[in-house]
């Protein structure tokens, strides 16, 4: 049992074009005071600009002082947590995750609109290079990593990130899509995952 000042954090990183009132975070504020109340939910706003939408997330690992941190990230936010896992050693769970998302945006630089935010911009190749600049490696352990996805992402590929991190605990489920149908029915495994000291 953790005391109050040692409740867990889990950050929660959103994907492209996405936002906090994204619907696996809807979910997931509905799910967990039933299922895990003493666990903090922490979903910053990312925005589009990489660098900003890391110095965001950076922030919130932070603000956590020294509570136990997890990290979710769905697509974008998948390569963020990955980023983070390796930084800071922290388990992340990654929702239908971009591998190389400097090389899966190439197709969408120009003129962009989120529909949660109504923000309008331009995704640029430099924007490109600062994720790419990004890019963790073989920092990432792969024991840190909890990769969930869906075959029939319409978006993503899922077998490019079982390639980039191979030996990561995985969850393959057939069907589906990007959005990754029934969220709601991996959060369990994914809490015990990130927290298994703390989530029964």
């Amino acid at each position: 049992m953790t005391s109050s000042d040692q409740h867990p954090v889990l950050v929660y990183l959103h994907g492209f074009n996405s936002s906090p009132r994204s619907q696996k975070v809807s979910e997931l504020r509905a799910l967990l005071p039933g299922i895990a109340p003493h666990i903090e939910l922490v979903v910053p706003e990312l925005g589009f600009d990489p660098e900003l939408a890391l110095q965001r997330a950076i922030a919130a690992v932070e603000s956590a002082g020294d509570r136990p941190v997890g990290l979710v990230g769905s697509s974008m936010g998948g390569f963020y947590a990955s980023v983070l896992s390796a930084k800071y050693g922290l388990k992340a769970a990654l929702i239908n995750p971009a591998a190389w998302p400097y090389r899966l945006l190439q197709s969408h630089l120009g003129p962009q609109h989120n529909p949660y935010t109504g923000e309008d911009y331009d995704l640029t190749p430099a924007h490109m290079a600062t994720l790419e600049a990004m890019e963790p490696g073989g920092a990432v352990r792969a024991e840190n990593l909890f990769i969930l996805v869906q075959t029939e992402d319409e978006t993503l590929d899922y077998r490019e990130i079982l390639a980039k991190h191979p030996g990561a605990r995985t969850w393959i489920q057939p069907g589906g899509d990007h959005r990754f149908q029934q969220f709601d029915r991996v959060v369990p495994a994914i809490l015990a995952f990130l927290f298994p000291g703390s989530f029964r």
